[in-house]
């Protein structure tokens, strides 16, 4: 995989408000109380070019539903108001991540608008500016560049897909994103999960960006020697990173066997080469009585809106080379284009219930010759041929190998396309915010207060606290940092107890189904203080937590004191004494070796109202007195 060039543009959503007004960067699941519906168009640029991209979005036709809030969305994001002026936080955050990836600050930000006719933006168009430019980042000797650094508005998020109109929300639509480009430089699919890595943890050190899954998303940039430049967008989990990257070049690999498989066969006298040579045949009647659920389905879908078909696609000197190779690249595009749920060809058939009478029945009425192949689409007849058309323009690609496009990773670690790449003509300048200055002073006041990168904090939580290297590791890289040096900044307690409270003791409530995030930092704090002054135990930990979360009114004190008060010394024995009773054989037999169990018996009798180091020693002390009234054998 040494010929292969991967890069990325990674998009970080900041925790701010919007970009353009003062709206909060909430997402919202409850019933949205307003709604608006827009069709939007392509325009032509300031050349008088209309983007590819953009045109072919238009030309599926589709319809789009706004859903907002009265309380949380504006006229701003419905497009019915100038943007405001920018966010001046959003820019310092900017500048911030910029200085921490060496870049260049440029002196005046001037937002554009960048061309957007998926529906995903109300005003057809993001506006996005470049804030920083020429950064490098160093990982284990290797110089990643980073050309652009930019800060541009969040699109709206799609919640769901009625027929030809597409749901959009406006919780998310102009939430800051800084979005950082690498050039082309990983060669390696695990040296991209890396850089994914540690730029997501310069983003994180700032202490400005959401966290959790949605708020950060890796496009990623792959070629191969021979291939071209495919963009796969979408990719939020780190780990899937190289096997999307590795399927990738699979795929382009494949591509460019079946290209140079083309040019051998025509060489040989195949013929493959009717580029011009877009025959759609009518085959309805060879399906007028199918055992294909699927096309029965269509057919009567079809049937209902304007016209029934089944259609059928003749692709010269292609046979054996769909299944698994070409049919996807062709399903793919017909769902784009037309929004078929799919397409048959000849490699897979007979299967689904299409016989195999009726595909050589196919085959009779198109004359194919031996190898050349078929695809059939079946529903509304425009729909239909919309679908071949868009598998004979990706037919025609097939003899020059890999075509440049935009694709969407799936869960699996595969790709489906999604749009051609787009071109310069989708951007040009935005009129209604004015360039933002960037002084020398404030340049120089937002360096003055950079972050500690992750390594940094690691090696201080080390050093001034005592963790242990993979518990401080842990700790820095969760939402728990800055809460861990707060509560040592005012209480005297032992640091290792506050990390695994918050990284171990949060996260095993959490998975019993507990409320934590119910509580409220200040109360989790108190709980510190009152362990601190020796009011509670530090293994009542998780009970007090507990019941705060089911109770977010009442006190620390009052739950305390609701969980009953702690166990004496006298008590404390007594229950020791008891449990040493019960296991009189059991002691007998292991000695010494059976004050571990005794403990963690007497533990669960006195879980929360003792503390454990005074149970050992009560332990310990009492199975010596025991031991030495007994014969042990």
């Amino acid at each position: 995989m040494q010929d292969m060039k991967i890069g990325f543009e990674i998009h970080q959503q900041l925790d701010t408000t919007k970009l353009f007004c003062d709206c909060p960067s909430v997402i919202r699941d409850d019933t949205a109380d307003l709604e608006t519906k827009r069709r939007l168009r392509p325009t032509l640029s300031e050349l008088g070019e209309i983007d590819q991209a953009a045109m072919e979005e238009f030309l599926k036709g589709r319809d789009f539903l706004y859903q907002g809030y009265q309380d949380t969305n504006c006229l701003v994001e419905l497009d019915e108001e100038p943007p405001h002026l920018p966010n001046p936080e959003a820019i310092e955050i900017a500048i911030q991540v910029a200085a921490l990836l060496n870049a260049t600050v440029i002196d005046e930000i001037h937002f554009m608008r960048k061309l957007v006719i998926d529906g995903s933006n109300t005003s057809g168009f993001q506006r996005t500016a470049i804030v920083a430019l020429d950064g490098v980042l160093d990982i284990d000797g290797e110089r990643i560049r980073i050309p652009t650094i930019c800060l541009e508005e969040e699109a709206a998020r799609k919640v769901e897909e009625k027929g030809k109109t597409t749901i959009y929300r406006l919780d998310r639509l102009g939430i800051p994103l800084i979005e950082i480009t690498t050039a082309p430089d990983i060669r390696t699919p695990a040296h991209a999960r890396e850089v994914a890595l540690k730029i997501g943890e310069i983003l994180r050190a700032t202490g400005k960006v959401k966290r959790g899954i949605g708020t950060i998303r890796q496009d990623i940039n792959v070629s191969i020697k021979g291939g071209a430049r495919v963009e796969i967008k979408g990719v939020q989990e780190l780990n899937q990173i190289p096997v999307i990257i590795e399927n990738e070049v699979r795929r382009q690999k494949m591509l460019i066997e079946i290209r140079d498989r083309l040019k051998r066969d025509r060489l040989k006298g195949i013929r493959n080469d009717r580029k011009d040579d877009f025959l759609v045949f009518d085959v309805t009647d060879i399906f007028s009585d199918t055992s294909s659920r699927v096309i029965k389905s269509q057919l009567k879908r079809g049937r209902n809106r304007t016209g029934a078909k089944v259609l059928a696609l003749r692709l010269c000197g292609l046979k054996g080379l769909l299944k698994d190779r070409l049919g996807p690249e062709f399903a793919g595009y017909a769902r784009a284009a037309a929004g078929v749920r799919g397409i048959f060809h000849i490699d897979e058939l007979p299967a689904y219930g299409i016989s195999q009478d009726e595909v050589d029945r196919v085959k009779m009425a198109m004359e194919l010759g031996d190898g050349d192949a078929f695809v059939l689409a079946a529903g509304g007849e425009e729909t239909a041929k919309k679908a071949l058309r868009a598998v004979y323009e990706r037919y025609l690609t097939a003899f020059d190998g890999v075509p440049e496009e935009t694709r969407v990773a799936n869960t699996d670690g595969t790709t489906s396309y999604m749009r051609p790449l787009p071109g310069a003509a989708r951007m040009y300048p935005e009129t209604d915010v004015p360039p933002e200055v960037i002084t020398k002073e404030r340049l120089s006041a937002v360096r003055a207060g950079l972050p500690e990168l992750f390594d940094e904090k690691i090696e201080r939580f080390i050093r001034d606290y005592g963790l242990g290297r993979e518990l401080a590791n842990q700790l820095v890289k969760s939402e728990y940092a800055g809460f861990f040096e707060r509560v040592l900044g005012e209480v005297a307690i032992q640091p290792t107890l506050v990390a695994n409270t918050l990284l171990g003791t949060m996260k095993d409530l959490k998975r019993d189904g507990i409320q934590v995030d119910n509580v409220p930092g200040e109360k989790i704090l108190d709980v510190f203080v009152q362990v601190s002054k020796g009011r509670a135990v530090k293994e009542a930990i998780p009970d007090i937590i507990k019941a705060i979360s089911e109770n977010p009114e009442s006190t620390v004190e009052d739950v305390i004191g609701a969980l009953g008060t702690q166990f004496g010394e006298e008590d404390l024995r007594k229950i020791v004494r008891k449990v040493i009773e019960d296991r009189e054989d059991f002691i007998k037999e292991k000695g010494e070796h059976s004050a571990k169990p005794l403990m963690g018996l007497v533990m669960k009798d006195v879980r929360g109202k003792a503390d454990g180091r005074t149970v050992s020693e009560i332990v310990n002390e009492e199975l010596k007195k025991y031991l030495s009234t007994i014969q042990v054998r």
